[in-house]
């Protein structure tokens, strides 16, 4: 199934937090759940996570009460801001959240006619989410070659978006291709996604891979074991520097520092031409516990200070190219990254 879908007015989504041990799948029938869903990480990527948030928006016309457009343009206003408030870093949140806005304001007086037109565009989103990680995988399954060893962080997979994935699905279409790659997946400490869902999605898709722990990417690109890094994005600021889960930027210095290839994937919506370079991107910080614990197990000493930001920053000068829905984005980004951003917007022609 899909990460996340709209089902007879209800929200579906698969429950991450429960991956790998159980397969679980929620429901949300209103914002509140929505919002919880988000924020507690039942739903992550920044992909998936704005489609989540259009489908709440969704589920606040259709359970408004308001007689008249006025009254559900509140409904859906409070909606629109309690979402914003869940999850800073990803900006698809914030794009998909506009879309929504838009499309209440333009859909007309009719209040029956303004519901339907949200139900329907948060499934256009979601179709679009799917296709737009499709092409991005066989744009960016050029530049993998038969008997890479490819390294990843964090999870970039279909969980990570409405289906196919952004990174992952780089790799999955060059497996689909014949190619014989092999994937590291780090652990991605604090809370393990890549060892509890990365891990598990290459699993299920038959590519072989190998787990490691963060700690140990070093290790492999300096003995040579590792032929180039791909990641995702949660937020690409307009000069091409891109914010990630935590631990990216280091995989991208030893990238470098190693001369193995560091590729970003991320749709055009990552994308904010609004911020000219990373220093600008907000970082979540998140409850300390995270740090504290592992699977509910207490791990570090009582009394500690913790530190836990969700993302770091990793500057333009550490990444290769940035693969888009629109085509493959190289260094300098900045006309590049404007460009995918300006063909996504008026309709496709041909590839960057």
């Amino acid at each position: 199934m899909r990460t996340v879908d709209w089902t007879d007015g209800v929200v579906r989504m698969i429950d991450q937090t429960r991956l790998p041990l159980e397969f679980v799948v929620i429901e949300c029938r209103n914002v509140p759940q929505v919002a919880e869903a988000i924020r507690s990480l039942r739903v992550r990527g920044a992909p998936a996570i704005g489609v989540a948030a259009a489908f709440g928006v969704a589920l606040a016309a259709v359970g408004s009460r308001a007689s008249t457009t006025e009254g559900l343009l509140a409904d859906v206003n409070e909606a629109i801001v309690a979402l914003r408030q869940t999850r800073p870093t990803a900006v698809n949140l914030f794009w998909a959240l506009e879309r929504m806005r838009k499309v209440a304001l333009e859909a007309g007086e009719d209040v029956g006619v303004v519901k339907d037109a949200l139900v329907k565009q948060a499934n256009k989103m979601a179709d679009e989410d799917e296709q737009r990680n499709r092409r991005m995988g066989d744009f960016g399954a050029d530049l993998i070659e038969d008997g890479d060893t490819v390294l990843t962080h964090c999870n970039a997979g279909a969980l990570a978006t409405v289906d196919y994935g952004t990174a992952l699905g780089v790799l999955r279409s060059a497996h689909r291709q014949g190619k014989n790659i092999h994937v590291f997946a780090d652990e991605t400490r604090p809370l393990l996604q890549g060892a509890r869902l990365t891990a598990w999605e290459l699993v299920q898709e038959g590519i072989p891979a190998t787990l490691i722990t963060d700690n140990m990417a070093g290790h492999f690109m300096s003995r040579g074991r590792i032929s180039k890094v791909i990641v995702g994005a949660d937020r690409i600021a307009a000069n091409g520097d891109v914010a990630n889960k935590i631990g990216t930027y280091s995989v991208a210095v030893l990238a470098k520092e190693n001369g193995v290839p560091f590729y970003v994937a991320a749709p055009t919506s990552t994308v904010d031409l609004s911020i000219p370079s990373g220093d600008g991107i907000p970082i979540e910080e998140r409850d300390p516990r995270e740090v504290l614990h592992v699977s509910g197990c207490r791990v570090a000493a009582e009394g500690v200070n913790v530190a836990n930001p969700a993302f770091d920053v990793t500057p333009n000068r550490f990444i290769s190219a940035i693969i888009t829905e629109e085509g493959v984005v190289w260094p300098p980004f900045q006309k590049g990254l404007a460009d995918a951003v300006r063909l996504s917007r008026d309709g496709r022609t041909e590839p960057l």
